[in-house]
């Protein structure tokens, strides 16, 4: 398991490292990739009309796209390296925070570092991103390295459609056009 290099607790600052026996450019192009699910963001799909590209929207929506998940923009997109965005979840009325990806090119693969930043201390925000850090991080390198995300993912996007019923009527896609993110 994941454990985050700094204490959740904080909320200022987490991050979450793993090695991915995986060359960069395989782990950045299944990070980066849009119109696709993404068994590791919880079986979303990332949404950004024109592409991944600094100063952009992006947003995290469900299969069926009839919800956003996550909202954001995005702060810096450097292939293969860093990928930035803020981050605020839809359905919380908490104040966006800042999401980095790091790669790093090692031997044996890719160092792969979720940094969270600015995260709202004793929020829901906070509560949802402790756990969510861990679960990114495992699920994209057990992606990698084995061609499928560990059960816990298969099961979140098996279930994922069937439960959309209990999804908040405020996280509705029409509400979250690109670029509206508070």
């Amino acid at each position: 398991m994941t454990e985050p290099d700094a204490q959740p607790a904080l909320a200022e600052r987490a991050i979450y490292r793993v090695t991915i026996d995986a060359p960069i450019r395989v782990v950045w192009d299944t990070l980066v990739k849009t119109d696709a699910v993404l068994p590791f963001f919880f079986g979303a799909v990332c949404d950004a009309e024109g592409g991944l590209a600094k100063g952009k929207p992006m947003r995290m929506v469900s299969v069926d796209r009839k919800f956003a998940i996550v909202a954001g923009e995005v702060l810096e997109f450097s292939p293969p390296h860093r990928y930035a965005h803020t981050m605020k979840f839809t359905q919380y009325p908490d104040a966006p925070c800042t999401v980095i990806y790091d790669l790093k090119d090692i031997d044996g693969g890719t160092e792969f570092t979720l940094t969270t930043e600015g995260v709202p201390a004793g929020t829901k925000t906070e509560k949802s991103m402790v756990p969510g850090g861990a679960f990114i991080t495992e699920n994209l390198k057990a992606l990698l390295e084995t061609g499928k995300p560990k059960f816990t993912a298969q099961i979140i996007m098996a279930l994922g459609p069937m439960l959309n019923f209990t999804v908040p009527k405020a996280c509705r896609i029409e509400y979250w056009p690109p670029g509206r993110y508070q």
